[in-house]
């Protein structure tokens, strides 16, 4: 894997844990992984599309109660993960 990728992918994931902890801002952590052109540049499209679909609706559960029916920042957070998981997968070179 690409060193500066593997490096992005390590930063997204400790701010992923920091907001889970409650000791990262949504809004900041929304705008400051919005900003990941490189990475999702080396992965298909649809990645892309999913992280924004991802950020879009974690920003939108922050204007609904904790944990609303429709928006439940836990499943979002759940939901980032499994991405980092998938685009850690998919930029690990072939054993």
């Amino acid at each position: 894997m690409n060193a500066p990728l593997l490096a992005t992918l390590q930063q997204m994931q400790t701010e992923l844990d920091a907001l889970r902890a409650g000791h990262r801002p949504l809004a900041q952590y929304a705008q400051q992984e919005r900003q990941r052109d490189a990475l999702l540049q080396a992965l298909p499209p649809v990645f892309g599309e999913v992280w924004h679909n991802l950020l879009d609706r974690l920003e939108s559960s922050a204007l609904f109660a904790e944990e609303s029916c429709s928006f439940s920042q836990t499943d979002l957070h759940d939901s980032l993960q499994l991405w980092l998981d998938k685009a850690r997968a998919r930029l690990a070179p072939a054993h």
